[in-house]
């Protein structure tokens, strides 16, 4: 990963059909092991909510402390491209999104900036990028949304949900989207919808036939609070088990980083993710 990645980057990568690893970052030490691991894009998500904070969704996360968060990422990111989640309300009008981006773009140095929802959306994205700020799209499960949605449930099981999603995807695109993260959707819609779309599609429990992968860090390296998702996998366990056995009980290839070069490994092959990470 020796030039730095930008859309157009992530584009190219694409139409040549390599698949894009992603994980979430929060921190400088994590954004510098990420980015020398090979991670493309680091996601300065909303999650930290619940990994960092120990909030029970993240629905509490604030723009400051989105801001922040970033900053602290962008700061060691020479490379990966960064992209910080709009907290919850952050965006609840076209004027207030351009607002918040560009205090996530301008004070927290990201490169992009992911909102979650659909066809309300489109003005808003219209606007952003109208203005110079790149936007990643998130459809499916949204986790701003859970209290509305009853839980965290898949999206896009029956006909008319998912043609909703596809329509959805389709106006956010031509709204001027540069990304699309499906979480939580059946893999034969997601791997539809990657094939129909002109932009990257990354997957999150959406089968392996999206255009890349993202995963929370903290679910990667088993420090999930709770009950890790069905669709995540612990690469620390996998590479410590991989270590003993190639080393005769010596764990000396056991590492975090080890970890995240299997993560980013098994994303660019396909190995992940496998069928027992897929929900639908």
């Amino acid at each position: 990963m020796a030039k730095t990645i930008t859309t157009a980057s992530l584009l190219a990568l694409k139409q040549q059909g390599e698949r894009i690893a992603c994980l979430t970052c929060y921190d400088a030490a994590f954004a510098q092991l990420l980015e020398r691991a090979g991670v493309e894009v680091l996601l300065v998500g909303d999650s930290l909510g619940m990994v960092i904070q120990g909030q029970r969704t993240t629905v509490p996360v604030t723009l400051d402390q989105m801001v922040y968060h970033s900053r602290c990422v962008s700061r060691m990111a020479a490379r990966s491209l960064v992209i910080a989640d709009m907290p919850f309300m952050s965006y609840a009008t076209p004027e207030r999104a351009v607002d918040a981006a560009a205090r996530l773009m301008g004070e927290g140095g990201a490169a992009m900036v992911k909102l979650e929802g659909g066809e309300p959306l489109v003005e808003t994205v219209a606007r952003l990028t109208a203005f110079g700020a790149p936007v990643c799209a998130h459809l499916g499960l949204l986790p701003q949304s859970v209290h509305q949605l009853g839980g965290y449930r898949v999206q896009g099981r029956d006909a008319a949900d998912a043609e909703r999603i596809e329509a959805d995807a389709l106006a956010l695109q031509d709204a001027g989207a540069s990304l699309l993260i499906l979480e939580c959707v059946p893999s034969a819609l997601a791997s539809a919808l990657s094939q129909r779309l002109r932009i990257p599609v990354i997957g999150i429990g959406a089968g392996n036939g999206c255009d890349g992968q993202v995963l929370v860090l903290h679910d990667v390296l088993g420090l999930t609070p709770g009950s890790a998702p069905r669709f995540s996998k612990n690469f620390l366990a996998a590479t410590a088990v991989e270590s003993r056995a190639g080393h005769d009980g010596d764990a000396a290839g056991f590492s975090i980083e080890a970890a995240i070069k299997g993560y980013v490994a098994a994303v660019k092959s396909g190995a992940f993710p496998a069928a027992e990470h897929t929900l639908a």
